[in-house]
């Protein structure tokens, strides 16, 4: 199972490692990655593969939540199914 994870927040510096660390040890693959920062607020997005995690989607989805509190920043996942149906013209 695929899905999208974005992260948005004032920049700061590892913003990126913490949550691809927080990916990593949850068994998540990382598929594709794009990132900017805007006027100071750091935006990104991932596509990512659940298939290759033994952890629940909700476990996965808990644990980032949890790390960007940690962060102070927002970490949301949905799976690309969902995004693809919210999203479609």
């Amino acid at each position: 199972m695929k899905a999208i994870v974005t992260v948005t927040g004032k920049d700061t510096v590892g913003i990126i490692a913490g949550v691809c660390t927080e990916l990593a040890n949850l068994g998540v693959n990382i598929l594709d990655i794009s990132q900017t920062v805007m006027d100071g607020f750091f935006v990104m997005n991932m596509l990512v593969d659940l298939s290759t995690s033994d952890k629940s989607y909700e476990l996965v989805r808990d644990a980032l939540d949890e790390r960007g509190v940690r962060m102070g920043l927002s970490i949301r996942i949905q799976r690309e199914d969902l995004f693809n149906a919210m999203h479609r013209i």
